[in-house]
């Protein structure tokens, strides 16, 4: 059973091990008023300093926030879609899994 499941999740672990940068969490971009009555961003939405982006994540049952730089966002970014994509492949090799073990024809292995 257990080499039958090997070559079955065998793309599925391919995947995972081409996979570099994974971090969980969310980013996020914001624009700011920075709090002088004479600059524009007071009264104008369009003119608000930045973007500047923030990653948000849980770090031991609580919540971590960074301010990071434009080219740190485009990591995150990626490495966070990275670890959405390592999930989607963690179920579907659990799926498989559960398949392998339920299979009548493995019982008698």
């Amino acid at each position: 059973m257990e080499r039958a499941l090997r070559r079955q999740t065998q793309e599925i672990r391919q995947a995972i091990d081409a996979i570099t940068l994974v971090c969980s969490g969310t980013l996020s971009t914001r624009t700011k008023v920075c709090g002088k009555k004479t600059c524009r961003c007071a009264t104008d939405p369009e003119a608000r300093h930045g973007p500047y982006y923030e990653w948000t994540r849980r770090v031991e049952g609580r919540y971590r926030h960074n301010v990071v730089s434009p080219r740190q966002a485009e990591l995150l970014e990626r490495a966070i879609a990275n670890h959405k994509e390592i999930q989607r492949l963690l179920r579907l090799w659990e799926a498989e899994t559960a398949a392998a073990i339920l299979d009548p024809d493995n019982l008698n292995h």
